[in-house]
């Protein structure tokens, strides 16, 4: 049979010649040990090597993959299956260039017969500009969902608040248009009645603002450690002190045994912390019982606990109790935002500290908060 002018043209060496070294990817012929026979100037490039200089280089020399352990065999992925196809599309596959720097790329696997001999066909193309794309469009995904889950926030903020609000404001209108009425000494009780009626809703209404704000610095990233020296035990029992007269009927604070301690934290944050636990134990606690508060020294941390004999946390409520505006399913009427703990949880974490509790429903709950100080 006559061979046709084109087969003549494509069989030519010097066609070859010029399709090889002029071809816009890169292309390596690898033998059986995985040795670089011949490699075009796009491929030399792709490597940032002179041609010269990678002949009977391991082509595994200059592949980076990531997952480790991973190789081109070409006597299995080109010699007994000749079609062209690409290689590891599920991993990400780098060239190792002369200066250390990794060149994403992506490889197709082929064969060519010179002189009898059959040589794997490495087809490598420069993907790094898909990358960019790639990453760009993951960090657009992420800012998007970064702004739902700001917008939910911000729906689920909007509702709590007009929630919260109504019930402490509808309180302090209606004691404080009794009072008005109450004009003579003989009704000195009543007036004190609706006095501490309002003082405990103005108390609601500053707790829930702070919350609110606290949540609001932190999503800005505004609040920031500021470290100093402080004696954590006389913090902490001036605190209870503070919290005495505003604690149920018959509950008391009872302080572990702690010898006073100068730790180097943010004295700040750790307030707010332990503030923030005694008046949740407080607010879930019946009245004529006890709340626990204890300072240890643990492997040069310093760890406060403080437990409780309230209603305790539902199992399984227990897994989404740090997250935002979350409440257990048993807390009632009792007035509070959700949003207590997960800014506990974010003070101790830039602290480099963490939180942990321990709870069992009707019999109370434990929370300790661990915190890594210098002592002095």
């Amino acid at each position: 049979m006559e061979t046709s002018k084109s087969q003549v043209i494509l069989e030519s060496e010097s066609v070859f010649k010029a399709l090889f070294d002029y071809a816009t990817i890169g292309i390596v012929a690898v033998n059986k040990k995985g040795e670089i026979e011949m490699i075009n100037k796009n491929g030399a490039m792709l490597f940032d090597h002179d041609q010269s200089d990678l002949i009977g280089t391991k082509i595994m020399e200059l592949i980076i993959a990531s997952v480790p352990g991973f190789e081109i065999h070409p006597h299995v992925q080109c010699f007994d299956a000749p079609d062209v196809r690409p290689i590891a599309a599920d991993l990400d596959l780098c060239a190792r260039r002369k200066d250390g720097s990794k060149l994403p790329i992506e490889i197709s696997l082929g064969n060519y017969v010179v002189e009898g001999e059959t040589l794997a066909v490495a087809f490598i193309c420069d993907i790094s500009k898909q990358k960019a794309a790639e990453e760009h469009a993951k960090e657009l995904e992420k800012a998007y969902k970064h702004e739902q889950e700001l917008n939910n926030l911000k729906s689920v903020f909007v509702s709590l608040a007009s929630h919260e609000f109504r019930t402490p404001l509808s309180t302090i209108m209606s004691s404080a248009d009794l009072l008005s009425r109450y004009t003579n000494d003989e009704y000195l009780e009543r007036k004190d009645k609706h006095l501490n009626r309002i003082r405990s809703s103005v108390k609601n209404l500053v707790n829930i603002l702070d919350d609110f704000l606290s949540l609001d610095r932190l999503e800005q990233g505004k609040i920031e450690p500021n470290l100093a020296e402080f004696d954590l035990v006389d913090t902490v029992n001036n605190l209870v002190d503070n919290f005495q007269p505003i604690l149920k009927e018959g509950q008391i604070i009872r302080m572990g045994s702690c010898e006073p301690k100068i730790i180097y934290s943010d004295k700040k944050l750790v307030k707010n912390i332990i503030t923030n636990l005694i008046s949740n134990a407080s607010k879930y606690s019946p009245e004529n019982h006890s709340i626990d508060i204890n300072c240890e020294i643990q492997n040069d941390q310093i760890v406060v606990s403080v437990k409780d004999h309230g209603i305790g946390i539902p199992e399984e409520d227990q897994k989404n109790l740090f997250g935002s505006f979350f409440r257990a399913s048993n807390v009632g009427n009792i007035q509070g935002t959700g949003l207590g703990l997960n800014i506990i949880k974010r003070y101790t974490e830039l602290l480099g500290g963490g939180i942990t509790f321990s709870s069992s429903e009707g019999e109370g709950t434990t929370f300790s908060v661990r915190l890594p100080c210098e002592f002095s």
